[in-house]
């Protein structure tokens, strides 16, 4: 029983030194990773050198392509198609016969027509004869030219009725794609074809009237359509309108682009983009600017008692373009910031470079360093 006792006692004394050790490694190790761990040395980063590089204020906006002339091809009255004189896709001239309808009844009418011409000037001519004679009164012949002159805009009138069964292109174009076919029943209005001529775009567009200081007749302009990515149109604003809406403060512009290749199409949705000026600002990589919220931050790389820091800075942004930053304010020309492993750095902690600061070509601060920035929408 005494022998029992013992046993158990000495097991419950093991198990509580156990315990004890565990807990003292544990401090002893967190203190140890504490002295020698992330927080205990440099952290390895890049660092980059604040430089200048070259940004384009620049508004952008959106608008609607459309042919400088567009219309869509109709009939003034209900008639039969029995003549189609076009294809889908096809480029026609001014004044081309696109489309015919059936003129029976204008034809006979305009037989008609001429028949009673003919007579009217057979009747006018004999009376005009005997009233020279002084056979027949003068009055009889005057009456006879009245029925002559009726009679001709009669036929005018039925050759005009004629015309309207023959459809023409108003001006020179393409055709869209039709469904017209001859027997077809058109009804007034009903469209028949479109025809746009595309040779020069107009975009049509609006800004805000904070920007119309900047707006003017021939001022360059560039296009970029959505469903061609990559390209860019050049053209110029040929028309600013004479007001301003007084409920969104926008006035509207219209832009021409010349489109020889016909690569833009009517109804494309395409961003249209004004450039103000180039002008030198200060810059860092997207990767080295942090943003809380409203509020953008870089870790500024500073001596400290026992080497380079990371300082958490606050910055103002500004325009951004090909991977870098615009400073407005919070650093100047020539400070060193992490570039990147950001998510390394503590504020206020030690840090070492990895790679030389990129203040050569191609950096923020050289001459190689890409395309001119870009401003944001504009309202």
């Amino acid at each position: 029983m005494i022998r029992r006792h013992f046993f158990l006692i000495a097991a419950g004394v093991a198990l509580v030194l156990m315990i004890l050790a565990g807990g003292a490694k544990l401090m002893l190790g967190g203190k140890a990773e504490g002295q020698g761990g992330p927080a205990g040395r440099a952290t390895a980063v890049s660092q980059v050198k604040v430089g200048e590089r070259p940004f384009t204020d620049r508004i952008e906006v959106l608008g609607v392509a459309k042919g400088r002339q567009s219309v869509t091809i109709t009939s003034n009255t209900t008639e039969l198609i029995t003549a189609v004189h076009f294809t889908d896709g096809q480029l026609v001239s001014r004044g081309q016969v696109l489309v015919t309808l059936k003129d029976d009844q204008e034809t006979a009418d305009i037989a008609q027509a001429q028949a009673n011409l003919d007579q009217a000037k057979r009747n006018y001519d004999r009376w005009k004869t005997l009233a020279d004679k002084g056979i027949a009164p003068r009055a009889t012949a005057e009456q006879n030219l009245a029925a002559y002159e009726s009679a001709k805009a009669a036929l005018a009138s039925a050759k005009a009725q004629r015309l309207d069964r023959v459809i023409r292109a108003p001006f020179a174009g393409r055709v869209g794609i039709s469904d017209v076919a001859p027997g077809t029943l058109i009804a007034p209005g009903g469209a028949i074809v479109s025809l746009d001529d595309a040779s020069v775009v107009r975009v049509d567009f609006s800004v805000p009237d904070r920007y119309l200081a900047t707006l003017r007749d021939g001022l360059p302009i560039k296009a970029s359509p959505d469903a061609l990515p990559g390209e860019t149109f050049q053209g110029q604003i040929a028309q600013i309108d004479t007001r301003i809406d007084a409920a969104t403060r926008a006035i509207k512009a219209r832009a021409e682009f010349p489109n020889p290749g016909g690569r833009l199409k009517p109804g494309m949705l395409v961003k249209v983009a004004i450039d103000q000026g180039v002008r030198q600002g200060l810059a860092v990589p997207e990767a080295a600017v942090q943003f809380e919220g409203q509020q953008a931050s870089v870790f500024l790389v500073a001596k400290g008692e026992k080497g380079q820091v990371a300082r958490r800075t606050n910055i103002t942004t500004g325009l951004t373009a090909d991977g870098f930053v615009e400073i407005r304010s919070g650093l100047k020309a020539g400070d060193v910031v992490v570039a990147d492993g950001l998510n390394r750095v503590q504020d206020g902690g030690a840090v070492r470079d990895v790679a030389k600061p990129a203040g050569g070509p191609g950096g923020p601060g050289g001459q190689g360093g890409g395309k001119p920035g870009q401003d944001r929408k504009a309202g």
